[in-house]
C-alpha cells in the first residue's frame, strides 16, 4: 500500500506553485479565515496574491484587521515589528455581485440599445443579485477574470457561505438552466414581443393563464419579465461559453481545492459528500482542513501524576469533574468523526485547534497559518530567534 501523502507539504507546494486556490466548505466552518491565512502566507513567501470573498458578513475584512473592503483590490500592509518583511504582496477584495453581473451584460450584449434595455429593466435590477445561483456564477466569473490578470501570481477564492458546499459547483448550472429553459420564459415568450404586450393567445387555457397572472402580478410586471428573457436570448451563448471556461480553469492542474470542515459529525458528513463530488468532477483536490477541534483534556494527564493536588471546595470539584468529562466526550466524538473522514476519503486532515478568540488581525492569521503549515511555523521560529 503506497504511503499516504502529507497534506501540509501538498498545501505548501500549492501555495508556491499554483495559480488558483479555491477554499470551499459549508457555512460557518472558517473558510474565510483559512483563505486569508493561506493568502497571507503565500504573500510572505514572495508571491503577489489576491484573496477574494463574496461573504456579505465582511468576515474577510475583520480577519485582516480592516473595517471594510470594496469591490476593487486593496493592498494589505504586511509589515510589522514582530514579523519578517514580506517578499511578496497581498491584496484583498469582496465581490460585488451586482456590478459583476452588470459588467457581464455589457460584455455580451450586441449593441448599446440592448445593453440599456437589460440594465434598465426593473426585473433585472431587482433580482440580478438575488437569482438562485447568481452569487456562485458571478464568483466563478470574477475568478476567470482575475486569473487572467498577470498582476497576480496566486488568486485565492473564498467561496460563498452556502448551506451545502456543493452549491458552489452546481448553482451556476442552475442559473444557466433558468435563463435558458425557465418555465416562465417558455410561458411568456408566445404572448409577448419586445417592448409590447399582447393577450392574444392560441388557446382558451393560455388566455386564462395570462389573465390569472395579470390579476396576481400585473401586466407591467409581466412585461418587464418578458423583456428580460427576450433580451437575454442573444446573450445566453456568451454566458454558457464563459461558464465552460470557468469549469476548465477549475480542472486545470494550476488550480486546487482546499476543503474546510468543522469536527462535528454532520459537518464532516457533508465534507465527505463534497470530497466525493470533487473527485467525480475531476477537480484537483489538495487538502482537508478540520477547524476548531477540541483537545482531549485527559491526554497527557499521566504526566501530571505525583503533583500535589490543589484543594477546592467539593461543589466546585464536582463541577470541574463534570466539565472535564464533557470535554472528554466531545473530543472523543470529534476524533471518531475525523477518523471516518480518514477512512472514507483516504485523506489525512489538517487539524486546527479551537482558538481562545476569533481571528481579527494579521497576527491571528499568522498564528492560524502556523497550525496548518510547517513552513509558517519554521519562519515564525526564525523571526523569534532573530535569524535573518
Amino acid at each position: 500500500m503506497p504511503p499516504r501523502r502529507r497534506p501540509e507539504a501538498t498545501l505548501e507546494r500549492a501555495l508556491r506553485e499554483r495559480h488558483v486556490l479555491v477554499v470551499c466548505g459549508s457555512g460557518g466552518v472558517g473558510k474565510t479565515t483559512t483563505a486569508a491565512a493561506l493568502a497571507q502566507h503565500a504573500a510572505r513567501g514572495g508571491r503577489n496574491v489576491l484573496v477574494c470573498t463574496i461573504d456579505p458578513s465582511r468576515r474577510l475584512a475583520t480577519s485582516l484587521g480592516l473595517n471594510r473592503l470594496s469591490g476593487k483590490p486593496r493592498a494589505i500592509d504586511l509589515s510589522g515589528r514582530r514579523t519578517k518583511s514580506p517578499r511578496g504582496a497581498l491584496w484583498a477584495m469582496v465581490l460585488d455581485v451586482k456590478s459583476t453581473f452588470d459588467a457581464l451584460v455589457e460584455r455580451h450584449t450586441p449593441d448599446a440599445a440592448a445593453r440599456k434595455r437589460i440594465l434598465d429593466n426593473r426585473f433585472y435590477r431587482h433580482v440580478s443579485a438575488a437569482l438562485a445561483g447568481s452569487h456562485e456564477y458571478m464568483a466563478m466569473e470574477k475568478l476567470l477574470e482575475l486569473s487572467a490578470d498577470p498582476q497576480w501570481d496566486l488568486v485565492v477564492l473564498d467561496t460563498p457561505p452556502t448551506r451545502h458546499a456543493l452549491d458552489f459547483l452546481e448553482a451556476p448550472d442552475r442559473l444557466m438552466d433558468f435563463l435558458d429553459t425557465s418555465v416562465l420564459r417558455w410561458f411568456l415568450k408566445p404572448y409577448f414581443a419586445a417592448g409590447r404586450l399582447t393577450l392574444k393567445v392560441a388557446t382558451r387555457t393560455g388566455a386564462l393563464a395570462v389573465r390569472l397572472a395579470d390579476r396576481i402580478l400585473g401586466l407591467e410586471f409581466l412585461q418587464d419579465l418578458s423583456e428580460f428573457f427576450l433580451a437575454f436570448e442573444g446573450m445566453y451563448d456568451g454566458f454558457k461559453e464563459r461558464a465552460t471556461r470557468v469549469h476548465a480553469l477549475l480542472r486545470d492542474p494550476a488550480s486546487g481545492f482546499v476543503l474546510v470542515a468543522a469536527p462535528a459529525p454532520l459537518a464532516l458528513e457533508e465534507a465527505l459528500y463534497f470530497h466525493r463530488r470533487l473527485t467525480e468532477k475531476e477537480m484537483p483536490f489538495l487538502a482537508v482542513v478540520v477547524n476548531r477541534v477540541h483537545p482531549d483534556p485527559g491526554r497527557g494527564a499521566a504526566a501530571t501524576r505525583g503533583h500535589r493536588r490543589a484543594r477546592v471546595p467539593p461543589a466546585l470539584a464536582s463541577k470541574l469533574v463534570e466539565t472535564f468529562r464533557e470535554q472528554q466526550t466531545l473530543a472523543r466524538v470529534e476524533r471518531r468523526a475525523v477518523a471516518r473522514l480518514e477512512v472514507d476519503a483516504k485523506e489525512t486532515p489538517i487539524l486546527v485547534p479551537e482558538f481562545e478568540q476569533d481571528v481579527h488581525d494579521l497576527k491571528g492569521l499568522a498564528l492560524f497559518a502556523e497550525t496548518i503549515l510547517p513552513a509558517a511555523r519554521a519562519a515564525s521560529n526564525r523571526v523569534r530567534a532573530g535569524a535573518p
